[in-house]
């Protein structure tokens, strides 16, 4: 396969740079060098696209593309927006001092992920204030950091979903050289970076995509209106330059995945679609770095074709955030029933994603009103990313709570437990593992008034299936960003030391797990056992055993665990007072079948090993 060649303005050497841009809608293009010194710079058509050199133009550079003479428009492909999404375009270079040259990432089945957004993780809001607090992510457990999109976006305040150049680092956040030395750093504590993307849409205000090219399309319609034209007049190269996009990212920036943002929203009706050919690109890519590289899929569609190969019809993407674990757990713990939720709340959902991943996996779908989704059964566990809170799930809600706010500190933790002891990939949420009090909201920075009273209106709207009177906070207030920010003293707290100390010590039974009954390879055996609502997950692989406990009764329920024969050592109670608990009264060794009967707390787990010859 022909990779994509490198677009925009890509500095050399001696200050020369080379420049080159898709521009099929224009019959001329020039380069208007703002600094140092205005001048222009023809440029070559070859094809569909402009072309051409100059010299004299070092790093730092300020520069827009001029259309027919007439229109200046930043790079599509711009590496850097210091004046924001309507200024110029900046060369930068692509030198940087790596020093990770041994890093060739992690096996996926390790991974630990740790979703953050850069403006509200930090005071400071930037890549480099990230850096000193990755030591205590690692002492947590964590393997993996994923950044939600930091693509240059309108202002300073935004989830990064409304990225208007995709290869432009936020220069808020730091720019291209801040972001290279968060990787940098990571890499040296042995943790992977995962970058969130989006390549089903380009945000509003300082989308300047259409004046050179066909990159969209009215034969289809998103949530955020004209689809990327993937598949029509023009595609071939609307391709190109998400391909490029991705390779860029994993080349010059050494990421190590990325999540490819709601793909139920790119539309692509050709027999060979974009996202194998994104695949197939990425992956070879991979090879040629002698590195570990991932696609992670975000989508609420449950097509188990994401995760299977090229050969047989799939997309062969990586890995698959997994929303069924989500909705069902979150019914469980809260007992909402509004939007979505609809389609949950029972004990068998719950069980169903534990033994098969999907839960919706063809069957009918009350929310939907339709069937709805694939068996991915054959889907190895681990491929899918689980988790009890994220952006969306939190950020989507009308006032942005997260679950600390929603269910009690005992079931905080059981939500803790239900994720990192499960099969799948866990994933926390910036704050979750101290139990975070503020909320998560939308929140952006526009400039345009219009723009910014439709985007209240559609954040309205969108809360109408739900059971939610009050209005949304208002997106574009400062205060609803400074909200969302983190209350890391929180960790100081009883409460929050507790909860950080239990997430550590499940995080620590977990990479036992994956080392002795190869956690995530297969999907476990689940009971419920009734009446006492208690869900169980028993593990073995190679005489070595694991049973585990999760009791969602509101009171504490006594109950047969049905364990096998031999002696069953206690691993973990959340309901223990160092973990913060009411405390409970357990041997340390359980021995089966002479003892029947065990006490679980009110929303707690309970986590038994045994090494022996039970089956």
């Amino acid at each position: 396969m022909r990779l994509p060649a490198e677009l925009g303005a890509v500095y050399l050497k001696n200050n020369h740079c080379t420049f080159k841009v898709w521009a099929p809608n224009a019959r001329q293009v020039e380069v208007l060098l703002l600094t140092p010194g205005e001048r222009l710079l023809p440029l070559q058509m070859e094809g569909d696209y402009f072309c051409g050199q100059g010299g004299d133009i070092p790093p730092g550079s300020l520069y827009f593309y001029r259309l027919n003479g007439e229109v200046d428009r930043p790079d599509p492909a711009s590496r850097s927006q210091p004046q924001g999404v309507h200024g110029p375009s900046q060369v930068v270079t692509l030198e940087f001092p790596w020093n990770d040259q041994t890093w060739v990432g992690l096996p996926l089945q390790d991974y630990v992920i740790y979703e953050l957004h850069v403006g509200t993780f930090t005071p400071e809001g930037s890549f480099d204030a990230v850096i000193p607090r990755l030591e205590r992510l690692q002492e947590l457990g964590v393997t993996a950091v994923e950044l939600m999109p930091v693509a240059q976006f309108p202002g300073s305040r935004n989830w990064g979903y409304d990225g208007v150049f995709p290869f432009a680092v936020q220069y808020s956040y730091g720019g291209p050289e801040a972001l290279r030395r968060l990787v940098n750093a990571c890499h040296q504590r042995g943790l992977a970076v995962i970058l969130d993307v989006v390549y089903n849409h380009l945000g509003p205000e300082g989308n300047y995509l259409r004046d050179f090219g066909p990159y969209f399309t009215q034969r289809y319609q998103t949530p955020w209106g004209e689809a990327i034209n993937f598949d029509g007049p023009g595609g071939d190269e609307v391709r190109r330059y998400f391909i490029s996009n991705a390779l860029y990212w994993i080349t010059d920036f050494h990421i190590d995945a990325l999540r490819l943002d709601a793909l139920h929203a790119v539309i692509d009706q050709s027999a060979r679609p974009f996202l194998a050919e994104l695949a197939e690109a990425v992956h070879l890519q991979a090879a040629r770095l002698g590195r570990r590289v991932y696609l992670i899929a975000e989508s609420d569609l449950n097509d188990v074709r994401h995760l299977q190969a090229s050969e047989i019809g799939g997309y062969g993407l990586d890995s698959h955030w997994l929303d069924d674990f989500h909705h069902a757990l979150h019914t469980l713990l809260t007992r909402e029933t509004g939007g979505y939720y609809q389609d949950f709340g029972g004990w068998e959902h719950l069980a169903a994603s534990y033994r098969q991943g999907f839960v919706y996996a063809g069957q009918y779908s009350t929310f939907r009103r339709r069937r709805h989704g694939s068996s991915s059964q054959v889907i190895p566990p681990y491929r899918f990313i689980a988790f009890a809170q994220n952006h969306d799930q939190i950020g989507n809600r009308l006032n942005g709570e997260r679950l600390s706010q929603l269910v009690s500190f005992e079931a905080l933790k059981l939500a803790a437990a239900a994720v990192i002891l499960s099969p799948f990939t866990p994933l926390l949420f910036m704050g979750e593992e101290y139990g975070e009090k503020a909320p998560f909201l939308y929140f952006i920075s526009h400039t345009d008034p219009d723009l910014i009273e439709a985007v209240r209106r559609g954040r309205a709207q969108e809360f109408a299936h739900f059971d939610w009177e009050s209005p949304p906070p208002d997106p574009q207030a400062s205060e609803t960003f400074e909200r969302s920010c983190l209350e890391i003293g929180l960790l100081k707290q009883p409460e929050g030391r507790y909860l950080w100390q239990y997430y550590q010590k499940l995080l620590e039974i977990r990479r036992e797990m994956i080392a002795t009954v190869d956690l995530g390879s297969y999907y476990p055996e689940v009971q419920m056992l009734q009446p006492a609502a208690v869900l169980s997950l028993k593990y073995s692989r190679n005489n070595h055993y694991y049973w585990v406990f999760f009791g969602f009764s509101d009171r504490p329920q006594v109950f047969d665990p049905q364990l096998p024969a031999g002696t069953w050592r206690l691993r973990l109670a959340s309901a223990e007072s160092r973990w913060g608990g009411p405390g409970i009264d357990l041997a340390a060794t359980c021995n089966s079948p002479h003892r029947h009967n065990l006490v679980i707390s009110s929303h707690a787990c309970m986590v038994y090993s045994q090494e022996g010859t039970s089956r």
